[in-house]
């Protein structure tokens, strides 16, 4: 796999949102550039992280439309995703749950390290497979 580089946050979102017109055309463009030389884009995990909170709380995505922008990212085979198995695990939980993406992220993160329980204050996390609730 040949990485052409990775992408923040911001650039996700002129990629899926294009609420900025010049934005979105820059973002298009360098990412047909890329494409078309058959290399991938590297997206953090924590970028992912952060999409999430962006499109909920800045743009006001409902759940469903943010788990539908997420997992169509998530199709895009162009973009290769750090941990891609603790995102996708963690909107499967995110979809069912109650708690937040970040909470269902982080657990998946722990159970991958074999390091359960995952200790929190957050009951609804808690609720989750894997979660204890410290009270």
């Amino acid at each position: 796999m040949t990485f052409a580089g990775s992408v923040d946050t911001n650039v996700l979102v002129r990629y899926l949102v294009k609420d900025d017109e010049h934005q979105s055309a820059i973002v298009a463009k360098a990412f047909e550039g890329i494409f078309r030389r058959a290399e991938s884009l590297l997206v953090p995990v924590t970028v992912m992280l952060e999409f999430e909170w962006v499109l909920r709380s800045r743009y006001k995505f409902p759940k469903t439309e943010v788990i539908r922008a997420m997992s169509a990212l998530l199709d895009t085979w162009e973009l290769e995703f750090e941990s891609e198995w603790a995102i996708e695990q963690a909107l499967v939980n995110y979809e069912e749950g109650g708690a937040d993406f970040a909470e269902y992220l982080h657990l998946a993160l722990a159970r991958k390290q074999h390091a359960l329980p995952f200790f929190t204050f957050d009951v609804k996390a808690s609720k989750a497979s894997g979660a204890r609730l410290l009270i």
